[in-house]
């Protein structure tokens, strides 16, 4: 790897509304009589369910793979294959892992531009009160029940699975940018690309079936260079994800005109 120099970093302040029911993955109750079968993650001290930064990335990573047609050559779990470039040449051109990352063993590659943080329930929005009071089946969730059907026999057989109710609003959600190079400039567009491309997609499971749609609000975009890194100078906000789409080419001038590109 060549020599690393951060230039700066934007941040993406936002929050994340459920539109549908919105299941993230946890760990499995076991063999617990009446136990859910698939539950969504929560906090281990707040009880509270949330969104893994992970499974944000994760999603808007495949997305934007699917997009540009990236072959699938990285197995990193189970059954569960990623693209990651394999030679210094195609990892020149491919925004995708600049922006989301390769593995470390890949010495040609250069830091990952893109830090996704978890994002809590937004206990500041009114829809947190209003989530808490009801009376859903467990805390902050609710239960959706489904029945998979034998495409022979026509037996039923019902399954259950945690939600977090639509309405439900997480934040702030916290999406971190660096910049190492003025290419990077260029490549905001891969990240809001790939947020847009979640909005008309679905997040976490059960999509195909009516969950994980979402919607970014709220969003607040402001930038730190390196070169007065205790300032933190606002960029704008924005309402929906679709009016920062818009006002992405002027953002992108105001980056390269605050950070210290030509000192390099």
């Amino acid at each position: 790897m060549a020599d690393v120099k951060l230039y700066g970093r934007l941040f993406v302040e936002c929050r994340i509304e459920a539109k549908t029911g919105l299941h993230i993955g946890g760990a499995a109750t076991g063999l617990e009589i009446g136990g859910l079968d698939n539950v969504v993650v929560r906090d281990p001290l707040t009880n509270e369910p949330y969104i893994l930064g992970s499974s944000l990335k994760g999603k808007m990573r495949s997305l934007s793979e699917k997009r540009h047609g990236l072959r699938q050559n990285q197995r990193i779990g189970q059954d569960v294959y990623i693209h990651t470039c394999d030679d210094a040449g195609e990892y020149a051109g491919c925004h995708v892992c600049h922006v989301f990352g390769v593995p470390g063993e890949r010495t040609f590659s250069s830091p990952t531009r893109l830090l996704v943080r978890d994002v809590p329930l937004d206990r500041e929005h009114e829809a947190y009160a209003k989530l808490k009071e009801a009376r859903t089946d467990y805390p902050f969730t609710e239960v959706k029940w489904e029945a998979a059907i034998d495409r022979v026999t026509s037996a039923a057989t019902p399954r259950q699975m945690e939600r977090v109710p639509a309405g439900a609003v997480f934040g702030p959600a916290q999406l971190v940018f660096s910049f190492y190079e003025p290419e990077d400039v260029k490549r905001l567009e891969t990240l809001v690309e790939a947020m847009l491309l979640l909005e008309d997609d679905y997040l976490g499971g059960q999509g195909s079936r009516g969950s994980g749609r979402v919607a970014f609000q709220g969003l607040k975009v402001s930038l730190r260079s390196t070169a007065h890194y205790r300032e933190e100078q606002a960029l704008g906000e924005y309402g929906t994800l679709r009016q920062l789409a818009e006002a992405l080419p002027d953002l992108q001038r105001k980056v390269r005109e605050m950070l210290p590109f030509q000192e390099a």
